[in-house]
């Protein structure tokens, strides 16, 4: 007969796992929502105040909420009249109950500020996450742009 106290504490870690994978996938969701919406508080609820963010080549790294401030209204938010993020493949590997990474493909479509040709870049995302006081958020996230490209030709416009 199986160990009834073993078998709780067995289930509870499942689930407690099955937890933070949602809020990890929601983490991912909500930088997509939060940049391409322009919500900066959604955006900024996603990183840990001592984060860094390094969006590598052109852009470089940014640390803290300061830097994600930085980088958001000074930057990128400013290059981009329209941008639509879509995260793919995301994989999360647990290290302990509070520690983890993991890695999603993001392909970004939208127009740079001042231009109506779209542009299409495509990258890697790479995230070390950690849970303080149970709330899952981004330490780290090391961006890998693959291509950043012109798509001659091409406008985003609303449907008629």
């Amino acid at each position: 007969m199986p160990d009834v106290q073993a078998v709780i504490s067995h289930l509870q870690a499942r689930v407690t796992e099955l937890e933070a994978r949602i809020a990890i996938r929601d983490l991912v969701s909500d930088y997509c929502h939060g940049f391409d919406k322009r919500d900066y508080a959604r955006f900024l609820a996603i990183w840990w105040p001592d984060c860094l963010w390094d969006i590598g080549p052109p852009f470089g790294k940014f640390e803290g909420h300061e830097g994600i401030h930085k980088a958001i209204h000074e930057v990128l938010w400013p290059a981009w009249s329209e941008s639509h993020h879509l995260s793919t493949n995301l994989v999360i590997k647990f290290h302990d109950a509070e520690n983890a990474t993991s890695v999603c493909d993001v392909d970004c479509v939208g127009t740079l500020a001042g231009e109506t040709q779209c542009q299409i870049v495509g990258a890697t995302y790479e995230d070390v996450l950690q849970a303080r006081d149970g709330q899952w958020k981004i330490q780290q996230r090391k961006v890998q742009i693959h291509y950043f490209n012109p798509v001659p030709g091409t406008r985003l416009v609303q449907p008629a």
